[in-house]
């Protein structure tokens, strides 16, 4: 019997990766561009065969800029806004997007979000209440903060790719960092993210931000530091300079682990939950050798 394990996808960061990755020329039977559907189905079979789970979860954002993050700093994602709060997204993509929900509904892959959630929040809250090992796929550093050796959380982060992907643990992001996973979320404040629309301190880098996590341990901790000036001078102007933004930033990059999850069963499903859709899905979308593979991979058979 294997070893119970859960395995978190982040799906929207695959699916992109997947469509900037793979030649829109893919198309289906019809013409639909499917480089998305195609490659994110090779993502997931990858990562099923090589790990074996015996539960997974796509996790999905329901808000992909949820409005409680906004309201704590209004910047958030906002350089991503194409309209009335809509996301700037390739319109090849869009139409991609409810042929993925379909072939994973054939599927019989969980799809779990939540309201006024991103997939980080499901991610987080999954990860959180595992009783079992849990690999998290991700393109986003800041699913770093999850993990904990402790309770066996990795993240299998994609950063430099898919088959190039890292098995980032404690001593790895002691190793890049020199923090670890409950630091990055201050780090990353401090640091800041521009793709996310965080400014991050000014004057204060990557650098900077991992040696005050490390010697003082967290936002509070550094502040401390700074009012009782055991810090230079210019760090300690810098951050007084950015004291508004940095109490509302620590609440955006932190995940939640509340989500409000509906009841599903994460069980992998070793065959599709509806063959002949999945079959005339593969049909009409040319899934060719991609629905091969995730088929062999939820069998658990080699390839």
């Amino acid at each position: 019997m294997a070893e119970p394990r859960l395995l978190l996808f982040d799906t929207a960061s695959l699916y992109f990766r997947a469509f900037h990755g793979i030649p829109s020329t893919l198309r289906g039977a019809d013409g639909r561009p499917v480089n998305a559907v195609r490659g994110l189905l090779d993502f997931l079979a990858r990562f099923i065969a090589d790990y074996s789970p015996t539960q997974v979860a796509c996790c999905w954002d329901d808000a992909w800029r949820p409005a409680w993050r906004v309201a704590l700093v209004p910047s958030y994602k906002a350089h991503r806004v194409a309209h009335d709060d809509v996301e700037l997204v390739p319109e090849e993509l869009v139409a991609q997007v409810p042929l993925i929900r379909d072939v994973l509904a054939t599927l019989g892959l969980p799809v779990v979000g939540a309201a006024d959630c991103e997939a980080d929040d499901v991610i987080g809250t999954l990860a959180t209440s595992s009783t079992v090992p849990t690999d998290v796929v991700t393109g986003d550093r800041d699913l770093f903060q999850l993990v904990d050796d402790a309770r066996g959380v990795r993240v299998l982060y994609c950063g430099r790719g898919v088959a190039n992907h890292d098995r980032v643990d404690a001593a790895w992001l002691i190793a890049k960092y020199g923090i670890d996973g409950p630091g990055y979320v201050d780090f990353a404040v401090l640091r800041g993210d521009p793709s996310d629309g965080l400014p991050g301190v000014a004057g204060i880098g990557e650098k900077t931000a991992a040696k005050l996590v490390a010697e003082h341990g967290d936002l509070p901790g550094i502040l401390a530091a700074a009012t009782a000036k055991r810090l230079p001078a210019t760090l300690t102007t810098r951050l007084a300079a950015a004291i508004d933004y940095l109490g509302p930033a620590r609440e955006v990059v932190a995940v939640r682990t509340d989500a409000p999850l509906p009841q599903i069963d994460l069980t992998l499903p070793r065959v599709p939950a509806d063959p002949e859709r999945f079959a005339a899905l593969a049909e009409e979308l040319n899934l060719g050798g991609s629905a091969s593979r995730i088929l062999a991979a939820l069998a658990g058979v080699e390839r």
